[in-house]
């Protein structure tokens, strides 16, 4: 396979920066640094993966632009990001969605040109939508002609485009990593990651952040409110062993560590980031003096405007909580 770089909007993917939250956690006795994902061209560190498992593809002409289609279901930001290589590439793609999707989602992939197949009922032997959307996507694959599923659940090209993303890590941080803390859903991410360190930075603890509610990590299945965190079922991608410690946020938690990202450190962050800041600060008291910590930060925060940015839908949700990320203002 030609391995040289995507061309176009594709060739911004990855080489994101690195930054020090300095205000937010300006009294402790350690660094936190973030890797803002959200500077990616699709919003997300979704692009990586995309681009991982479909470029490779076209250059092989196993995908054909005018002929293939590609079918995946996604919740959010995986879905753009491969609206987005689609679109470069000319090919078409339809996405399966279920009824929890955002309006803006769904805008910005119709914009993209993206054939969008709702679910709008749940798995009848699970309460879930993630086995239905799943079970939609073999019947399109099985019904259209040259129609091909990455399957981000269990690709492993989803988890090597992270690599990538640590290697960018460990050399912006110039020096040691001792924490990284990850957001879970398709697992991707923080398997790619894993097996990067691995090999170059066997030291570095993983600290795996799922949602509450979800059961990639073994606990029993439940509501969940944010889209993109957590997992009804283990994604295939899982590994045992992939995470040193898991930290299991709530979806207040999510939405008071994006809502103190904006206010403290001007950052405009997606719902798993706010659940990232959460997790560092609920293991504080357990980070030594002088460790460097990173957290990931997955995505912008515009899609989240009338959620979790949005005064109105958090007291319908959660009652009067400002004071949570009010409070320690200065």
């Amino acid at each position: 396979m030609n391995n040289r770089p995507p061309q176009g909007v594709l060739s911004t993917v990855g080489g994101t920066p690195l930054i020090r939250l300095g205000r937010l956690f300006a009294d402790r006795e350690f660094d936190v640094l973030a890797k803002i994902e959200g500077m990616n061209p699709g919003g997300s560190i979704k692009d990586r993966a995309s681009v991982s498992m479909l470029v490779g593809r076209v250059r092989s002409g196993d995908l054909v632009p005018g002929r293939s289609v590609v079918v995946e279901s996604s919740s959010g930001n995986l879905a753009i990001g491969m609206a987005q290589v689609c679109g470069w590439y000319g090919i078409r793609f339809v996405c399966v969605v279920d009824s929890r999707t955002t309006s803006q989602n769904l805008a910005i992939l119709r914009a993209y040109g993206t054939e969008v197949d709702m679910v709008d009922r749940p798995d009848p032997a699970t309460g879930e939508y993630l086995p239905a959307r799943i079970a939609r996507v073999r019947e399109l694959v099985d019904r259209i002609p040259h129609a091909y599923w990455p399957n981000q659940y269990a690709n492993e090209l989803n988890s090597r485009a992270h690599h990538t993303t640590m290697a960018e890590i460990l050399e912006q941080a110039g020096g040691p990593v001792d924490y990284l803390f990850v957001a879970t859903s398709s697992c991707g991410t923080v398997t790619g990651c894993r097996e990067y360190l691995a090999e170059h930075s066997p030291h570095t603890r993983v600290v795996a952040v799922d949602a509450e509610g979800s059961a990639i990590f073994g606990r029993p299945r439940g509501p969940r409110l944010l889209p993109g965190h957590g997992a009804a079922v283990p994604p295939a991608l899982y590994r045992k062993g992939v995470a040193d410690q898991v930290v299991h946020v709530s979806d207040l938690d999510a939405v008071v560590g994006c809502r103190r990202l904006i206010r403290r450190e001007a950052l405009l962050a997606g719902g798993s980031s706010g659940a990232v800041v959460s997790a560092v600060e609920r293991l504080a008291p357990e980070l030594p003096p002088g460790a460097t910590c990173v957290a990931v930060l997955a995505d912008r925060g515009e899609r989240y405007l009338d959620t979790i940015y949005d005064d109105t839908w958090v007291r319908d949700h959660f009652g009067e909580v400002a004071h949570l990320w009010k409070e320690n203002d200065r």
